[in-house]
This record gives C-alpha cells, structure tokens and sequence, in this order.
C-alpha cells in the first residue's frame, strides 16, 4: 500500500529534517529572549516535537516489508505521543497563563488538535484497511509543518516586537 506513496514521505523526511535543524538552530540563538516568556519554552518543544513527529513516522513508513498492522501501531503511537506531550504542554501553559492570555493558550491548544488528531485516524484507518489512511497521515504531516511553522514564527518574530 506504500510503496506509491514513498516519494511523498521521502520529501516528508528531507522537509521535517530541514525544518527541525533550522528551528533547532533558531531557538539555540533566540533561548534567552525565548525564556523570558513562560509560554514560549513549551511551544518551541512542541513545534520541534511535530516535526520529529513527521520524520520519525515518514521513516517508520519506508522500511521495507512491514506489515500494515506494524505501520498503523506506529502512526497510533506517534500521534499518542505527540498528543500526550501536547496535552501535558498546554495544561501547563494555561497554568502560567494571565487570564487576558488564556484564549490564545486555547487557541493554540485547539490548532494542535487539529495538527495531531488526524495521526490518530490514520492509524486507526490502516488497522481496518481503509484506503483513504496515507491521506490521512499526509494531511496530519502537512497540518503538522503548518502548526510547527506558526510557532517558529511566535518565537523568532512575534517575541523580538
């Protein structure tokens, strides 16, 4: 079933690796100004989690000769886990949160659902065998670089105004 799709999640793995180095290396220059803000640690773990989440899942998808059942355990857990992280991150966040920031702490909250929760139908899908399943996984990968990018650009724009 993935071998159509392994070009897809060859460019998955060239662009998430990318993205995440070049995050990586912007947070390292921005860390100081990064933690003055007690919300921003937490995003930029979470916006550098999404795209080892693509990466990891892109990679999990090419290894030749696995069982669809082995694939969908692995994009159910990935999606698990990023969802766990995410829910951990932003229950503290809104702990830290001024009540006048609480909304966009939700805010954000609710567009990392949309980013993560198609993980999880993914792998559901390629359990049962549902065609539509890699359609799935790549709109949470493309859902995830779109959720990643809008951090990078809280914490490398939004911080310096």
């Amino acid at each position: 079933m993935t071998d159509a799709w392994s070009n897809f999640f060859i460019a998955q793995c060239g662009a998430s690796a990318a993205l995440l180095g070049l995050l990586f290396v912007s947070v390292s220059l921005n860390l100081s100004r990064i933690l003055s803000f007690p919300q921003l640690p937490g995003r930029a773990l979470l916006a550098m989690m999404l795209l080892l989440t693509i990466l990891i899942v892109a990679l999990l998808m090419l290894i030749p000769g696995q069982p669809v059942v082995a694939n969908s355990i692995e994009v159910l857990a990935c999606g698990l886990l990023i969802g766990a992280a995410g829910i951990a991150a932003k229950m503290r966040d809104l702990g830290r949160s001024a009540a006048d920031q609480r909304y966009y702490s939700i805010q954000d909250a609710a567009i990392l659902a949309i980013a993560v929760i198609p993980y999880l139908v993914a792998g559901a899908l390629l359990l049962s065998g549902a065609a539509s399943a890699l359609y799935w996984l790549a709109a949470a990968m493309i859902l995830s670089i779109v959720k990643s990018m809008m951090d990078a650009w809280v914490l490398l724009i939004e911080i310096n105004r």
